[in-house]
């Protein structure tokens, strides 16, 4: 049961990031003009496929992906082809799958806070500050319990962690309350690069207090609270996604590298959690898809956008069509040598019994 739930939730998924991805270059590509000439989920050998007007339309054998092939991607010359288009044309068609990568988790995040999902309830009570840290210069002090960050309230030291995650080198308010039960509003600012071990702020939790005092409750929104929830929730985990990255280049994050198999196993373990922390997750991939698809990097939108804006820098000039396509062909080749790797990664990491969940 437990591989079966794994395997229908990774399909759903990937069906679900993969059809608004494609929807996005068929739809942009036919109001164009462009000749498609097939549309397809998932890569050959071919399964299904039926044709409708001048389009064919295929389900393929490896459900991992798809894609729309257009007429003449690289050739002008071609009758309604893509590469006879102009330039902003081309930009958009070619980057409108990672923009519906990116709006569709604005409707998944939405839809999570509507269903019934489990909401943690716990007192942030701070066990120890370190010195010289930006909470200890702000006032805070052990035996303090945080009641909330930038005006939100803070239910949890998750609530808490995403706070300070999102507020990296700017200044935020934390409302806290002393052990004389008096109330105090202070500023700090959470470092980028603070010392090893200290974190961004300097404190660490009484999770024994948090743990004895947690509650966990069901609770679901209407749409009309949910829809903006999801919007800001949506914005806030670009913004996550924007900090990490630059994390990443600060030498604080690590980069975790997962493919295929790798997110099938991520997406059972959560999906146990229930249907709300599937669509969050569901949410958080679509976003990861449409930054890894817009980096400019051969067989990706993001390369092919490249060779559109260096057409541009060159006033006009392209690179021959074959050229292109060559270089298109060697980077989908490497890119497939990659996820092979890495699926081997992941494949020894299942077998020995490690999980990619904290």
């Amino acid at each position: 049961m437990t591989a079966l739930i794994t395997i229908v939730s990774f399909l759903v998924i990937i069906i679900v990031l993969t059809l608004a991805h494609e929807l996005g270059h068929f739809v942009t590509a036919k109001i164009s003009g462009i000749r498609v000439e097939e549309f397809a989920f998932g890569f050959p050998p071919r399964l299904f496929s039926v044709k409708r007007g001048e389009t064919e339309y295929s389900i393929n054998a490896i459900p991992l992906g798809g894609y729309v092939k257009m007429a003449g991607e690289e050739d002008p010359n071609i009758p309604s082809s893509l590469a006879s288009k102009s330039i902003p044309i081309r930009i958009l068609v070619l980057s409108s799958g990672s923009l519906m990568n990116f709006l569709l988790p604005l409707v998944l995040f939405s839809i999570a806070f509507m269903v019934p999902h489990d909401v943690i309830n716990e007192p942030v009570i701070i066990r120890e500050v370190v010195p010289d840290s930006p909470a200890e210069m702000a006032g805070i002090r052990p035996g303090d319990t945080i009641l909330s960050a930038n005006g939100r309230p803070v239910d949890s030291r998750y609530d808490l962690s995403r706070a300070i995650q999102l507020y990296l080198g700017k200044e935020m308010n934390i409302l806290i309350q002393h052990d004389d039960m008096t109330t105090e509003l202070v500023q700090l600012t959470p470092r980028w690069q603070p010392p090893e071990g200290e974190g961004a702020v300097g404190i660490a939790f009484d999770v024994e207090a948090a743990l004895a005092n947690r509650t966990i409750t069901s609770e679901h929104e209407p749409f009309w609270r949910a829809i903006p929830t999801g919007v800001r929730t949506c914005i806030e985990t670009m913004v996550l996604f924007k900090n990490g990255i630059l994390g990443m280049f600060a030498g604080t994050e690590q980069l975790t590298l997962t493919g295929p198999v790798g997110i099938a196993q991520l997406t059972g373990e959560i999906a146990r959690a229930g249907m709300s922390p599937l669509l969050e997750f569901a949410a958080f991939l679509s976003i990861n898809f449409a930054i890894i698809n817009i980096f400019p990097l051969p067989a990706l939108d993001g390369g092919r956008i490249a060779f559109v804006l260096l057409e541009w820098v060159r006033r006009g000039k392209r690179i021959q069509p074959k050229t292109e396509g060559l270089i298109h062909l060697i980077g989908f080749a490497l890119l497939m040598a990659f996820f092979v790797a890495i699926t081997f990664q992941d494949i020894v990491r299942i077998i020995s019994g490690e999980s990619l969940i904290p």
